[in-house]
């Protein structure tokens, strides 16, 4: 194996590890490994087998791609068009998940294409949900909170995501990326 897959192995071990919250002696305990070849695996220079790696992944109460996966900040690039769109019911509303959030991570990313006429009301998520929406095109209002927010291309607007919410487009073709954050 060469030295960068391994380098992102070690670096998968110890993410997992530390966020269980466990000793590197607490995970080779668990996975039937020693400390010293555990201690190897997160320094990357451990060369481990599949079974350690499935006994690493249990351990650690994980599935194993979690520990394969590349590292999160390699670039990726989504066609919102490529992707299923979830129609609104009740107004000419449609949104696109363009990123699920990771399993560190409490965040998922909307592209949202809506029309003029019937605003969508949405209902309350659960307690500290965040949402923040940035306007790509078009014109929007947010009602929330009692007030009514206004946005033109480009601005930003973040609130409570756990109070009754409503969008509203203004203009035809209005297009906005929504980041949902649970708290």
């Amino acid at each position: 194996m060469s030295s960068q897959p391994r380098e992102q192995i070690a670096a998968a071990i110890k993410r997992e590890r530390l966020r269980a919250d466990l000793s590197l002696s607490e995970v080779a305990r668990r996975a039937g490994v020693g400390k010293s070849t555990m201690s190897g695996l997160e320094a990357g220079t451990g060369n481990p087998s599949v079974e350690t790696m499935w006994a690493l992944a249990a351990a650690l109460d994980i599935p194993l791609a979690r520990l394969l996966d590349p590292p999160q900040h390699e670039v990726a690039l989504v066609h919102a068009k490529d992707l299923p769109s979830l129609p609104s019911n009740t107004a000419n509303y449609a949104a696109t998940l363009l990123s699920a959030s990771p399993a560190n991570a409490r965040r998922d990313v909307y592209f949202i294409q809506a029309e003029p006429g019937q605003p969508r009301d949405s209902q309350p998520h659960p307690i500290g949900t965040v949402e923040h929406v940035i306007l790509g095109q078009g014109a929007a209002r947010i009602e929330v909170l009692g007030n009514s927010y206004e946005l033109h291309v480009g601005d930003y607007l973040t609130y409570p995501g756990d109070q009754p919410h409503k969008f509203t487009a203004l203009k035809p073709e209005t297009t906005v990326v929504f980041i949902v954050e649970s708290r």
